[in-house]
């Protein structure tokens, strides 16, 4: 396959992408889930994440499998773009798009409204805003200034914030009743499945830190190695997390408002306000690595003449530089408006959509023979049957949306295809597959 980004510069390796990774899938929801995954399940809470694991990594197999073998910048994008057309791809990555928007203020307002709580005088209307432009102007800073600028501040954030975690995730366990946990209580498959779309949401992120993929050194060797580790890590510190907070705080779990930093200030009184400050860089971590990807998105809806190919124009630094300022504004206006529930509402469901869309690419593209000009390509483990059972997993999932949910989801795609056709009835890009 041809390089479509020569421009870029191939700096994120392993460890730099794992770290991205990372920073993505653990933002600012598992430091809120547990007590609501706790209200849904009670003292078998953990079999949640247990469930979420199984079905994240044979989402992980299709995606280390698709971006072995698609090195171009878009992730999701480009591999369904690759496997089924321009349509597709131009479905899967607005709507990842505008997911990640949402998310990315989502975070942000959050990060505002903690920041409120350490400082009460930050809970006004001027000084949350000026809190939020100085939070987007760091993170668009660090972005702009270079990939690996932007790689090494994700590799110090991952650290900063999973430190604490792993420690409380681990030594707590030394110090719970265990007799809070009843893993036997087995929960009906109508309150699992309430519970699976808020556990998925939390352990998604990978589909938008692979974006980047045209900034990754051997993607064929390195995607597959990177999504791997960060999974496993988040898998095992989830896990971990819901036991000890299960155990810790047991029936008060449910109405805590600050589980994870609850239960640290349970087992040690420092250890709420630790976990606090944990909560934020691991926001502020999940900021940069949102902009990371999402900003390189945009680069590539530009880079293929779906959006204006000023979005695909690059820096003296090598940075898609104005991708990566209207990702980062409109998000911050988003932020600071403060009403963005409509596109949170649908970005659970939407996240699945593109897992299953994934998954079968990632067969496509494997019975096509596809690859990228160097390194070998990883195999899906069975063939089909990860993709399959990828698919299976994904629609049990949606089958627990509810009408509203649906029903947003399909507005957004239903408006994503008239902009497509808009797009092709005027002629002006080349909707063309590669």
């Amino acid at each position: 396959m041809r390089d479509p980004d020569l421009g870029l510069v191939r700096a994120l390796g392993t460890f730099m992408l794992s770290c991205a990774v990372i920073n993505v899938i653990v933002g600012g929801g598992i430091f809120r889930l547990p007590a609501q995954v706790s209200g849904n399940l009670g003292a078998a809470s953990p079999l949640a994440f247990v469930a979420g694991a199984l079905i994240i990594i044979p989402v992980t197999l299709c995606f280390a499998a698709a971006g072995s073998r698609v090195g171009a910048t878009g992730g999701p994008y480009s591999y369904l773009r690759e496997a089924f057309g321009p349509l597709a791809g131009f479905l899967s990555g607005a709507l990842m798009w505008i997911c990640n928007v949402a998310s990315s203020a989502g975070i942000a307002a959050g990060l505002a409204d903690q920041a409120g709580v350490i400082v009460p005088q930050l809970q006004g209307t001027g000084p949350r805003v000026a809190l939020l432009v100085a939070v987007y102007a760091l993170v668009i800073a660090l972005n702009a200034w270079g990939v690996q600028i932007g790689g090494r501040a994700l590799v110090v954030l991952a650290t900063l914030k999973l430190t604490p975690l792993i420690l409380l995730a681990g030594i707590g366990a030394f110090f719970i009743d265990w007799g809070q946990i009843q893993l036997g209580a087995l929960p009906g498959f109508a309150v699992l499945g309430t519970s699976m779309v808020a556990v998925m949401f939390a352990y998604s992120g990978v589909e938008t830190a692979l974006i980047p993929s045209g900034e990754v050194r051997d993607p064929a060797r390195t995607v597959p190695r990177a999504a791997f580790a960060a999974t496993l890590v988040v898998v095992l510190l989830y896990i971990g997390l819901q036991i000890v907070c299960q155990a810790t705080l047991g029936a008060d779990l449910p109405a805590s408002k600050t589980p994870i930093a609850s239960t640290a200030g349970a087992l040690w009184a420092p250890g709420f306000g630790l976990i606090m400050i944990t909560a934020t860089l691991s926001m502020l971590g999940f900021l940069m690595g949102n902009l990371l990807g999402s900003s390189r998105l945009l680069y590539a809806l530009g880079r293929d003449r779906y959006l204006p190919q000023k979005l695909a124009q690059l820096s003296s630094r090598k940075v898609p530089l104005f991708a990566i300022l209207t990702h980062g504004l409109l998000a911050l206006a988003l932020s600071c408006a403060g009403n963005f529930e409509f596109l949170i509402l649908v970005s659970g469901g939407a996240n699945c959509l593109v897992y299953l869309s994934v998954a079968v690419a990632a067969w496509q593209l494997e019975k096509r023979s596809v690859r990228q000009a160097q390194g070998a390509p990883f195999a899906l483990p069975g063939g089909v049957v990860t993709p399959f059972l990828t698919v299976l997993s994904m629609l049990a999932v949606l089958s627990t949306l509810k009408y509203g949910e649906w029903a947003a989801i399909t507005v957004a795609m239903l408006i994503l295809a008239g902009i497509y056709a808009l797009l092709r009835w005027l002629s002006a890009p080349t909707l063309s597959a590669p």
